[in-house]
């Protein structure tokens, strides 16, 4: 039952892409938007949600075969390189209230996914492969010319760093996953996580608003800004749910992540269950791991101060 809500909700989107790709010429140079206009009123949200960033910034983007990554940067010029990766449809400004702890002593690099509406920009609108996406961020990261990274990734971003760690363990130095979906153990499809697909299929503020509320039992911590963010983000985009397509990872590539890896979930969280925390202890060698009391799926919400004390005691241990 559950495999078949998950296949009509993939064919959905697909059909829907497909359409949306036909219905006239994309005039946006980021193949995800569906229109230039669309895509400028999506950045100009994106600008106005970084007036939340607590601290100095800069911005750089760097090319790489696939479009061009974003990159907003904080922090003292020479720390510890701390590269973060947002959840889905979220961006990098999604940190802007935890970019505050983690720039006092690190170097912070928050990116912005190729494949979803941000400053990245895809060349071409179509999925990355699993090479693919480790080819992008290793290409990224030679741009940036950052070695020994201490990678942290939350939700989907949480699955992209286990894959990036997998594959090049040599240039990571520690690992932090928050809430990271379809990582340790497939996500159960329910009546929350449908009204989350049909807010992409469709997205409407009050679907927006729901969604909210399903991920976080603090939605009113989330700025009106960023939910504004978001919303344009998949109104202007063309419609893309590639979820399904990121499956957990096996035993032996859990196995060899001999980097330290710290895991956090919130007791409440509706997408990654609280017993990922015992399947990352059994699987990685060394794993340290927690759950989070009162805290949903948007843990950077709900839990800032305590996470970002939990991560930072974390890659301050020798």
């Amino acid at each position: 039952m559950k495999r078949n809500l998950i296949s009509r909700c993939f064919i959905l989107l697909t059909a829907l892409t497909i359409l949306s790709c036909a219905a006239g010429k994309d005039t946006s140079k980021n193949a995800l938007f569906k229109t230039r206009k669309g895509e400028q009123k999506y950045i100009n949200a994106y600008n106005k949600s970084l007036r939340l960033w607590p601290v100095p910034y800069t911005e750089q983007d760097i090319p790489t075969t696939f479009g061009t990554v974003h990159a907003v940067i904080s922090g003292p010029v020479n720390a510890e390189p701390l590269v973060l990766l947002h959840g889905m449809d979220a961006s990098s400004t999604m940190w802007y209230l935890n970019v505050k702890d983690y720039s006092k002593n690190y170097r912070v690099y928050a990116i912005d996914y190729i494949m979803e509406a941000g400053k990245s920009s895809l060349k071409e609108n179509r999925n990355l492969n699993s090479d693919e996406i480790v080819q992008l961020y290793n290409e990224t990261f030679d741009g940036l010319k950052l070695t020994n990274i201490n990678l942290l990734g939350t939700s989907r971003g949480g699955w992209i760093a286990t894959l990036y760690a997998i594959h090049h363990k040599e240039r990571i130095k520690k690992l932090a996953l928050l809430a990271p979906v379809q990582t340790f153990k497939m996500i159960s499809m329910n009546s929350d996580l449908i009204n989350a697909a049909n807010f992409k299929i469709a997205p409407t503020r009050n679907r927006l608003k729901k969604l909210v509320h399903d991920f976080s039992l603090y939605p009113e911590k989330i700025d009106p800004i960023v939910k504004d963010q978001i919303y344009f983000g998949n109104k202007y985009t063309k419609t893309k749910l590639d979820l399904f397509s990121m499956t957990p990872f096996s035993d032996d590539e859990l196995k060899s992540l001999d980097l330290p890896v710290l895991v956090l979930v919130g007791d409440h969280d509706i997408l990654s269950p609280i017993t990922i925390i015992e399947i990352a202890a059994e699987k990685i060698p060394n794993s340290h791991g927690a759950v989070i009391e009162t805290a949903g799926h948007f843990l950077t919400v709900d839990r800032a101060e305590e996470v970002d004390k939990r991560v930072l005691e974390f890659l301050s241990e020798k």
